[in-house]
């Protein structure tokens, strides 16, 4: 491919420039303005510098990528005020055996919500409870903030709406939801086996110092509990007589409460008889508590129903996709359908949605419809292309190579943008059979080359954003601690799992 006139050819990377800056550094300090706004000012850029028309710049979004973001998106926040993350939260507590056996069961939670939750929900809603976790066993907490972001990103790497750079393979290569699945699947299960295998041996030390202690509090744990539930409990507690002031204080409490309205000349009776005895004083009428136990009975089960019907609706919106019904279409649709049985204004529901990101992919696409057009990446992938074949395993080998790098550089998305219709391209000139596989190795590959290091994913970013937030139990988790797991953990997992996927 000829490159661009000299001067479109400055002007086009110069506008590159700054966009691939905003992006990995959102916060630099001359222009500080955030990624979402360095994605659009690179999109202007690039028409005002001519390298592109506005009508190919509004034809260079994909509205149906941007469909399926905001409905899996929507989506998930309903499934969180369905508590379906506190849900599985709790299982990483169930009968826990160990250290090592609860940085196995982050490793795996973590892994099937990102699947289906998209790998930064998922951060975002565990990252405070694996702070906890930690905290009640008297556990470091950065083998499990590790394991929650890595595993992430691993396991979101085995369906099309674990992350955004899957939407966009699943959507630019046509690959239906059930063949990507069953594509990439198995190499994410035995990536995120031998990820914790990984940082089980990291940390072993740090793990194993810790039985002890961790017994140890247990065992306080329990005996304080014990005695407050002895504290608490009315058959041991000595007697005291209730003044004067604590039985109107009761009285007033009840008289003034919603149900005892009916029932004031009742309290009113009680409240200045100074013989009253303790019985009295604490009889309430049966229609009251038949009244508050039916209204409490009648929230639960409407709760219940709601819950079930959101997790119905999301299993519909699953079992759509495996069919092969467009997934944007399936995903707005369950969206739209969850809008309805909540029966409520949807509008704070909708204010969650991170219309920011589906903004950034607007000036992405733009952005890297315009860089396309100074022929550069046609001519470096023109040198790279002899030696990136995808039928061979020293080619698979460069273009994991080139994917990981430029994953890091320019983040995943981009990467995709770059480098798909490319790869696509040169695997159908070998034979169409080939070009399934090299779609789901760039999937494969830009996914995890994000657990390299912090700023490699948005996921990375989310875990140490909130677990330095988070109430009480804040930590810092550093750019070089995670680098010292990423590197070889990347590494090896990112070369097994290419064996794999077929």
């Amino acid at each position: 491919m000829a490159l661009a006139p000299l001067v479109k050819l400055v002007l086009g990377t110069f506008a590159f420039a700054i966009f691939w800056v905003l992006a990995v550094f959102p916060a630099v300090p001359f222009l500080p303005i955030g990624r979402t706004a360095g994605s659009l000012l690179g999109a202007i850029l690039m028409v005002i510098f001519q390298l592109i028309s506005p009508a190919q710049a509004y034809a260079s979004i994909d509205l149906s990528i941007l469909g399926l973001l905001f409905g899996t998106i929507v989506v998930s926040v309903y499934l969180e005020r369905a508590d379906a993350f506190i849900y599985l939260s709790k299982l990483l507590s169930w009968k826990s055996l160990g250290a090592e056996d609860l940085v196995c069961r982050v490793c795996l939670l973590s892994a099937i919500s990102s699947a289906f939750f998209t790998n930064d929900t998922s951060c975002m809603m565990l990252t405070e409870f694996v702070l906890q976790v930690a905290k009640q066993h008297n556990l470091p907490p950065q083998p499990f903030l590790l394991a929650l972001a890595s595993s992430s990103n691993i396991g979101s790497s085995a369906s099309p709406i674990g992350n955004p750079q899957n939407l966009v393979v699943a959507v630019n290569g046509q690959i239906p939801f059930l063949t990507f699945f069953v594509g990439i699947a198995p190499a994410a299960v035995v990536g995120v086996f031998v990820n914790a295998v990984i940082i089980i041996c990291m940390y072993w030390r740090e793990l194993s110092s810790h039985h002890k202690e961790e017994d140890d509090a247990n065992a306080e744990t329990v005996a304080d509990d014990d005695t407050s539930f002895y504290r608490l409990s009315p058959a041991t507690s000595p007697h005291f007589p209730r003044s004067s002031f604590q039985e109107r204080s009761i009285l007033l409490d009840m008289e003034g409460s919603p149900s005892s309205h009916g029932n004031s000349a009742y309290f009113n009776t009680l409240r200045y008889r100074s013989d009253a005895g303790e019985t009295d004083m604490l009889r309430v009428p049966s229609i009251m508590l038949e009244s508050a136990g039916n209204s409490s009975a009648c929230k639960k089960w409407k709760s219940i129903l709601w819950k079930s019907c959101v997790y119905l609706v999301t299993l519909g919106m699953l079992i759509a996709m495996v069919m092969g019904i467009n997934m944007s279409w399936a995903a707005v649709t369950a969206a739209v359908a969850l809008m309805v049985l909540d029966f409520k204004d949807a509008q704070p529901c909708l204010e969650k949605v991170s219309y920011s990101l589906l903004i950034l992919f607007c000036g992405m696409f733009m952005t890297i419809e315009g860089f396309n057009k100074t022929g550069i990446p046609g001519c470096l992938w023109e040198f790279v292309e002899p030696f990136a074949q995808i039928n061979r395993a020293s080619g698979i080998a460069v273009l994991a190579v080139l994917i990981l790098v430029l994953t890091n550089m320019v983040s995943n998305v981009p990467t995709v943008l770059l480098l798909g219709a490319r790869m696509a391209a040169s695997a159908a000139c070998i034979s169409p059979d080939y070009v399934k596989k090299s779609w789901l190795t760039l999937a494969w590959v830009s996914t995890v080359a994000g657990n390299l290091s912090l700023l490699g994913s948005a996921a990375n970013m989310v875990v140490c954003e909130q677990a330095s937030r988070a109430p009480n139990l804040g930590y810092n988790l550093s750019f070089w601690s995670h680098l010292k797991f990423g590197v070889p953990s990347t590494i090896i997992v990112t070369a097994i799992g290419l064996t794999i996927i077929r």
